[in-house]
């Protein structure tokens, strides 16, 4: 059997979060294939060393906002050719997954979400943006347009893998698709088990208002916890305002410093609604159980009273109440177990799953 022709797809290669570990993941399975991407960051280099990054025609325009290139990326993500490439995989939770592909090339797209601003989130996304009537009145059609293009690209994809229940729900909601699940991978492995710490609670995510970190600086500033954020962006200002004494916001950190964070500390505190929810899963991995909201991918990520404990609503009272609680059950939690649930979700265990779901969908092409 001939060796696969692959290539990569991915939305932008701006900054370094899950997606983009995702995607290098993906990389070092497939180490020869480009990565095709409508903007990139050279300062990315430094993760994706000796790959061929393959950019769209708007990189010239790559630091502008992204809402000011949203008319353009439709027809720059439909410009890629993927001619001669036996499977095409995309990392996508915007436009890389309406690539076009040759009918005799596999396409499957890895989605984190399906775009959250032009499908459930789009009237919490124009809210957001302090635009004009008349400017708000444009951008109503233009997401629009963008959602029925993305509908029809949808129906481009051979095979949807999902990276959680909760995103394969949105797929069928949305594309009327169905996808298997694949976790995104998690390099348990490097981060060791730590059963002590050192008193605080910690909290680890951008600093963007639906992250709500504000919910955990108030409730431990109410409760006189120590707790250590660490995290940068556009709410930071506000977050250092609300912060009590006893809280400290470090921003940003290298990987070898968040997982030392991580070890001792008492617990991680996710307020947020994500898709899956790295982040979580370090901790675990760690040995330190997760105090979280009860939605989204924390929901198969955590196992209420082994590895966390869930609040249950996005409110100060609701989280307080839920700390006081975990702090009077704090001994029953065993680090061992944490860290052997964690390790479900290894990289080790991505990789294997995308090798055999690749090799079973090219064959059953060639059957076909």
């Amino acid at each position: 059997m001939k060796k696969l022709k692959v290539a990569l797809v991915h939305d932008f290669l701006q900054s370094f979060g899950g997606a983009e570990r995702v995607t290098l993941a993906l990389s070092k399975i497939f180490p020869e294939a480009p990565i095709y991407t409508l903007t990139y960051n050279p300062k990315l280099a430094k993760f994706f060393r000796g790959r061929k990054i393959i950019v769209s025609k708007l990189q010239k325009y790559s630091l502008l906002p992204a809402k000011f290139l949203l008319p353009f990326y439709a027809g720059a993500i439909e410009g890629f050719d993927f001619s001669g490439f036996d499977v095409v995989i995309s990392s996508s939770n915007s436009f890389a997954k309406n690539v076009i592909t040759p009918a005799a090339t596999t396409h499957i797209s890895y989605v984190h979400s399906p775009m959250r601003y032009v499908w459930d989130a789009w009237h919490t996304y124009l809210g957001e943006q302090s635009l004009s009537r008349a400017i708000t009145k444009t951008m109503r059609g233009l997401l629009f347009k963008i959602r029925m293009w993305d509908k029809l690209g949808s129906s481009r994809v051979d095979m949807f893998v999902a990276n959680s229940r909760n995103v394969r729900n949105r797929i069928r909601k949305y594309y009327r698709r169905d996808a298997q699940i694949i976790y995104p991978p998690v390099d348990v492995d490097k981060i060791s088990m730590h059963p002590e710490n050192k008193g605080y609670f910690l909290a680890i995510s951008r600093l963007s208002y639906y992250k709500r970190l504000d919910l955990a600086i108030e409730a431990c500033r109410d409760l006189d916890v120590p707790l250590i954020v660490i995290g940068t962006g556009e709410e930071e200002s506000k977050l250092k305002r609300l912060a009590g004494p006893n809280t400290k916001i470090l921003g940003w950190v290298n990987d070898a410093e968040k997982i030392k964070y991580l070890q001792n500390c008492r617990a991680l505190i996710f307020p947020g609604e994500e898709d899956f929810g790295i982040v979580p899963v370090e901790a675990m991995a760690a040995g330190k159980p997760v105090i979280a909201f009860r939605k989204g991918g924390l929901l198969e990520t955590v196992i209420e009273g082994k590895t966390g404990i869930f609040f249950d609503e996005q409110s100060v009272v609701s989280l307080k109440r839920t700390l006081r609680l975990f702090i009077t059950q704090e001994n029953k939690f065993d680090c061992k177990i944490i860290r052997k649930h964690a390790k479900k979700f290894s990289k080790k265990r991505f990789q294997d799953e995308i090798r055999e779901l690749v090799a079973e969908s090219v064959k059953k092409k060639v059957l076909k």
